[in-house]
């Protein structure tokens, strides 16, 4: 009851990997600040690569797209767990952060990508089109194919 005082709560329904989420794994934004982890980080943290997103949506349409190491920071700027999330083993991290028109995404994707390689993670940025997050370049037309030349096309 406690985690989710003062937060947004996401119900979703999922059958992952032949069993549901618990309910402690639902997805929330506390409006007190940030301290939960990576989104289900415990069903990727094993995989070489792991994308990064910022929302859930991002998330969604990644998934049903058939991407399944992925994971969401419910947002652009990771608090010290999430962080060390990334950092708990030898993997490579590609940041798909929003190409927001203000810039905070790429900006954010840049910072992250500089302090994980201090830490000896290798990362790599996904460069979206201008003005578009992951949904919304698969809402525009985007498919799984086009996002898979992103990730081959992603700069350190």
């Amino acid at each position: 009851y406690d985690t989710y005082i003062r937060s947004i709560i996401f119900p979703l329904e999922s059958n992952l990997y032949g069993r549901s989420i618990r309910s402690s794994a639902f997805p929330h934004r506390s409006m007190a600040g940030s301290k939960g982890g990576l989104y289900l980080w415990e069903h990727v943290r094993r995989c070489p690569e792991v994308i990064l997103v910022e929302g859930l949506f991002d998330y969604a349409v990644l998934w049903q797209a058939g991407v399944r190491n992925i994971t969401c920071s419910f947002g652009n700027h990771l608090n010290a767990y999430q962080f060390q999330q990334l950092c708990d083993g030898s993997r490579t991290v590609y940041l798909a952060f929003d190409a927001d028109a203000n810039g905070s995404g790429p900006r954010a994707s840049q910072s992250l990508s500089r302090r994980l390689w201090a830490q000896g993670v290798t990362v790599r940025r996904v460069v979206l089109p201008d003005g578009h997050d992951p949904n919304s370049s698969f809402v525009e037309g985007g498919d799984a194919e086009q996002f898979r030349k992103l990730l081959e096309a992603a700069r350190p």
